[in-house]
């Protein structure tokens, strides 16, 4: 049986859906904000909480730089408001100490090496492979060397590109393929979902899942539906606030709602079994003058 353990958590076919609370960059580099957002994550039963980490000098393309931004912080070029919203090692000290306070676990995807470097420092119980970073063989192979479970995003990636590198991950590491679109916010057109059912086909020694950038919850329950073990979601405050993926996260309202469903859909699924329940009896005598089949 397919089986990993992160932490204290078990993500099997039997378990419920394990839940991703995506904080990325939507603390704008407040700590304060970003304490608000693991408190409404573990608050409304999120098994862990993720951001994301860039090295400026190595992400940002030299072309850009220079353009200027207006920001909640004054004007500024995109290179420095990109270091700005940055956390360093102070900022994920706290957040480390704050999220075991918690109890809720949390990692961070990696965009450059020195930054994958700097999240392992923290012995975080998982790595997360950004969609944009699948075909990136170094990073790859840093994470391989780890032996740890690894979230592989696919948005934006070819079937040949996904086989790639899960190929390369699959025999020293626990592995969960995360289908996803990576629109910001996706179209309800492009989601796709039944690429879930494909991949739990084509993959079946591993753990599918589904990091979802739609706007509502609907859909991030259908794809636990239709077999995802994980899902993952943006999340964020209110969504009317400066940043880039703002718009495709969900609120308090929406979070509370999509984990207390995804929660209770093994309840509803139940075991394929046809029963008559007792409550249905009660009902039958009621309504059934006679049997006449």
């Amino acid at each position: 049986m397919k089986k990993i353990k992160i932490g204290n958590k078990i993500i099997s076919e039997e378990s419920p859906v394990f839940f991703i609370a995506e904080i990325g960059i939507n603390h704008n580099g407040s700590l304060k904000l970003a304490k608000q957002m693991i408190d409404m994550a573990a608050m409304l039963g999120a098994d862990a909480v993720k951001f994301q980490k860039r090295t400026p000098e190595l992400c940002v393309p030299v072309e850009v730089r220079d353009r200027i931004r207006e920001t909640p912080w004054g004007t500024m070029t995109y290179f420095d408001y990109k270091k700005k919203i940055e956390f360093g090692k102070k900022e994920y000290q706290e957040i480390d100490k704050y999220c075991k306070e918690k109890g809720i676990l949390w990692t961070a995807s990696a965009w450059d090496i020195p930054s994958f470097d700097f999240i392992e420092s923290f012995d975080v119980p998982f790595h997360k492979v950004a969609s944009a970073k699948l075909t990136d063989k170094e990073i790859l192979e840093r994470i391989k060397s780890t032996k740890k479970p690894v979230f592989l995003s696919t948005g934006g990636s070819t079937s040949e590109q996904i086989k790639k590198a899960v190929c390369l991950l699959e025999e020293t590491n626990p592995l969960v393929i995360l289908h996803c679109n990576s629109g910001y916010p996706a179209r309800s057109e492009e989601l796709n979902l039944k690429v879930i059912e494909t991949l739990k086909k084509e993959f079946s020694n591993h753990i599918i899942g589904y990091s979802g950038h739609e706007e509502g919850i609907t859909a991030s329950i259908t794809a636990a539906t239709l077999g995802a073990k994980v899902v993952e979601r943006h999340i964020t405050l209110d969504r009317a606030m400066w940043g880039t993926d703002q718009a495709a996260s969900i609120e308090y309202s929406g979070l509370r709602r999509l984990i207390r469903d995804l929660k209770k859909l093994p309840l509803w699924l139940g075991d394929g079994k046809k029963i008559v329940y007792e409550t249905e009896k009660k009902v039958m005598e009621k309504l059934r003058n006679k049997d006449t089949i």
